[in-house]
């Protein structure tokens, strides 16, 4: 009786110790925000998310996936890429870079991406076409935008 007693003490020490552990892991790693970019009338299919958390070096980690996002030159015929925009916390522009677009291994469904790093904080995110990737300030044919957020710490 004594020998069951103590491994039911070891085995509820150890759920205890688990259980403990997960909830000091979980605020660690969750931190990313999730932001949903708005229904668009230029790619009315496409649908995506930037994600933002911020790095143990104060810099702020921004990833962008979309699906089923139309080449550009069939948005508008002489823009041929995807620029993501940021809107920093001071009113600055920052061309984050080009989407990188790919057609899924076993699915027709296009698929862009991009990930990247800024030291300034952003409010919102946006898609542009372009005619080059290395524009100093966004074209006037904004494909999709977030809501203006404010990202916290």
């Amino acid at each position: 009786k004594n020998m069951k007693t103590e491994r039911l003490k070891g085995l509820a020490k150890s759920i205890f110790l688990a259980i403990f552990a997960l909830v000091m892991v979980i605020p660690f790693t969750s931190h990313a925000k999730k932001f949903t970019f708005l229904n668009s009338t230029v790619v009315p299919s496409a649908s995506g998310y930037a994600k933002i958390k911020k790095d143990s070096n104060k810099n702020y980690i921004i990833k962008i996936e979309e699906v089923d996002l139309a080449e550009a030159d069939q948005v508008q015929s002489y823009k041929t890429n995807y620029v993501v925009w940021m809107e920093t916390d001071r009113g600055n522009m920052e061309n984050l870079g080009q989407l990188q677009s790919s057609t899924g291994f076993l699915s027709k469904r296009h698929t862009a991406s991009l990930e990247t790093a800024s030291s300034y904080k952003p409010v919102k995110i946006f898609i542009t076409t372009e005619e080059g990737v290395n524009v100093q300030s966004p074209g006037s044919q904004v494909a999709l935008t977030t809501n203006n957020f404010i990202v916290k710490k």
